[in-house]
């Protein structure tokens, strides 16, 4: 189960779209504090977005995020399936041969 976000989506893209669109920049711990929000949650939120655009490339973008979850997940799931036949494999071949031995 994903833990439940402390922050809403909404508060998440209004902070984000607020940085973005100031000019000049403003210091993201005053903004934080305005926001009541962590400064480091805004600053994450902040290099997110920008990773998301195109401008960082020092970590990898939302979607490409999702995506190696899912992959995980189905990796995990597809590794348990494995185990189940193997044992299923090893259980049947035990019952057709019963006097030969496997290792």
């Amino acid at each position: 189960m994903a833990v439940p976000k402390k922050y809403p989506d909404e508060l998440r893209e209004r902070a984000v779209r607020l940085y973005r669109e100031s000019d000049p920049k403003p210091v993201i711990r005053r903004m934080a504090e305005q926001l009541n929000v962590h400064p480091e949650a805004l600053r994450n939120w902040i290099r997110q977005d920008e990773a998301d655009r195109g401008r960082r490339h020092d970590r990898p973008t939302t979607e490409t995020a999702e995506e190696n979850r899912r992959l995980r997940r189905e990796n995990a799931e597809l590794k348990r399936v494995n185990e189940v036949l193997r044992a299923a494999s090893a259980y049947f071949a035990s019952e057709i041969d019963p006097t030969r031995r496997r290792s």
